[in-house]
């Protein structure tokens, strides 16, 4: 179990010598810094819930180590009657981890409670009409149209025990006051849950009733939320854990040339961005403005001129970052090759820009950020509001745990906020259907689309885009949201954010772009 430190006892443990024997090989401990809000699979759509709960549920399919879809609770699928939905073949003798038999009616069940209006996955079934049992063990998932990229849409939608959660009151999520799945679980996973602490550990064993074949050697996983980065470094080089995620971008050399640690680093699919209150009739926090200045787009670009991203990912990201000019990164299908790069850091424009708007000495508002949730978070919205500054944007930077963050964001309490964006699909589609389309609770569209963005041309081509198959046809689609999205300055896209993990020297696993820990992966020897 984590031991806590004093800041001198940190201190020491960053030296060398101060290194002790890791855990014993079938033990495995690691550290995060942010810890999942609920072990609900479907009432919170972000990184840390989804990432850590796919060690305890699973879906129809998932994603290998190399981010291609493969069977997993369905052993195949293929397109149904005239291509408008798909039929999925079971997997037949797989049990929960109460011991109850998986079968057709747990996914419907599934699909009845993560589409609800209650729960925060709804948006991923917006092309769905319905979904109908044909037998135990096979079901079809109807669309409203054809929609080849549905398999790789469901990669992260978790199929819950019907029995289990109507007897525990937990039929629907609960984002609110949280119930029964809140706090416990009961997955057809490679690991079930022994022990839940928010705040202070999760502890993880193997399943023995798991229909697949093992690739690990843990007999125990103990998860413990560290949020200060120098205590979870000195945890991971006294031996105190056995991985942590992220380190620390300004000790990743240093940690490179010492023999008891690895550092394991890639680019993340997230892509990091400003957004803004495009509905909003006026400034929460801005005493002496009227009305809303993000709605005049001189001023969202006038933002995105302002900034300096090559400083910052030279300064705080320490090289380990790469601009980006759309809300995907290259490596995503469906990326805009023919879109222009991002708007060049230029403060003249910018001041010209907010001139032009009527806003010739600036304005004040309030810039809401988050302080655990991605890599040097704070420091950048630090960065951020220095640079908006020099132009005449005065921001109050308000910065919070992520725990506080997402109901602010739900409550329309900020001026201006910073968002992480990684697409579940791999896919350009996925968010465009969040974050861009104008938000439609009964269409399931725009459920993270905070500040309202709305236009009319994107609305009408993402259905084109999520049933298009030919390739060229659906790329140019994309292109063209792609650069509206920029002739608006919708948000202000930043970096790809990149993934440094480390772990000791004496442990094996696979880092996936989308940033999910796969403990089923992980060999400690």
């Amino acid at each position: 179990m984590f031991r806590f430190f004093t800041a001198a006892a940190c201190a020491a443990a960053l030296v060398p010598a101060a290194l002790v024997p890791a855990a014993q090989a079938e033990e495995f401990s690691w550290a995060v810094t942010t810890d999942p809000q609920t072990m609900d699979p479907h009432a919170v759509n972000s990184t840390p819930v989804l990432g850590f709960l796919n060690n305890v549920y699973e879906g129809l399919v998932r994603r290998g180590k190399d981010m291609s879809i493969e069977p997993a609770l369905a052993t195949s699928w293929e397109p149904v009657g005239t291509g408008d939905g798909w039929r999925f073949h079971l997997r037949e003798g797989v049990t929960f981890q109460d011991g109850s038999a998986f079968t057709a009616e747990d996914v419907i069940f599934s699909y009845q409670r993560a589409s609800s209006p209650e729960a925060d996955t709804a948006s991923w079934f917006a092309p769905v009409s319905e979904m109908l049992q044909v037998d135990d063990y096979t079901v079809d998932v109807l669309t409203h149209s054809p929609n080849p990229i549905f398999p790789d849409s469901i990669a992260n939608w978790m199929i819950m025990d019907s029995g289990w959660a109507e007897t525990n009151a937990a039929a629907r999520p609960d984002k609110e006051s949280g119930n029964h799945a809140t706090l416990h679980t009961n997955g057809t996973g490679a690991f079930r849950m022994t022990t839940r602490e928010p705040g202070l550990r999760t502890v993880l064993e193997p399943f023995e009733g798991w229909w697949g074949e093992a690739e690990h050697n843990i007999t125990r996983a103990e998860m413990t939320p560290i949020q200060n980065p120098a205590t979870a470094l000195a945890a991971l080089l006294s031996g105190d854990v056995d991985m942590i995620n992220p380190v620390p971008i300004q000790d990743v050399q240093r940690l490179q040339g010492n023999p008891d640690v690895k550092v394991v680093q890639g680019i993340e699919a997230r892509v990091i961005m400003l957004g803004f209150p495009h509905e909003a009739d006026a400034l929460k926090f801005s005493a002496e403005t009227e009305g809303n200045p993000f709605a005049d787009v001189r001023v969202r670009k006038a933002v995105a001129h302002a900034i300096n991203v090559p400083a910052i990912l030279r300064t705080i990201m320490r090289g380990n970052a790469e601009p980006v000019n759309q809300l995907v990164s290259g490596a995503m299908r469906g990326y805009s090759d023919a879109l222009e790069d991002a708007p060049a850091y230029d403060p003249e424009a910018a001041k010209a820009l907010l001139s032009e708007a009527g806003y010739p000495d600036g304005f004040s508002f309030g810039f809401k950020c988050p302080n655990n949730r991605y890599l040097n978070d704070e420091a950048v919205c630090q960065a951020v509001t220095a640079m908006l500054a020099q132009v005449g944007l005065t921001a109050t930077l308000d910065a919070m745990p992520v725990q506080n963050y997402w109901p602010e964001l739900r409550a329309d309490n900020y001026d201006m906020y910073l968002l992480g964006w990684s697409p579940g699909t791999f896919d350009a589609e996925h968010p465009i259907r969040f974050l861009a389309a104008t938000p439609n609770e009964e269409k399931k569209l725009g459920s993270w689309n905070f500040g309202g963005y709305s236009n009319a041309r994107v609305d009408e081509l993402l259905p084109q885009i999520q049933s298009e198959i030919d390739e060229p046809t659906r790329q140019g689609m994309l292109d063209e949201v792609a650069q509206t999205l920029q002739d608006e300055a919708a948000y202000v896209p930043l970096y790809v954010q990149p993934l440094v993990w480390g772990t000791g020297s004496n442990v094996t696993l696979t880092q996936r772009p989308d940033n999910f820990f796969i403990l089923r992966w992980v060999s400690v020897n």
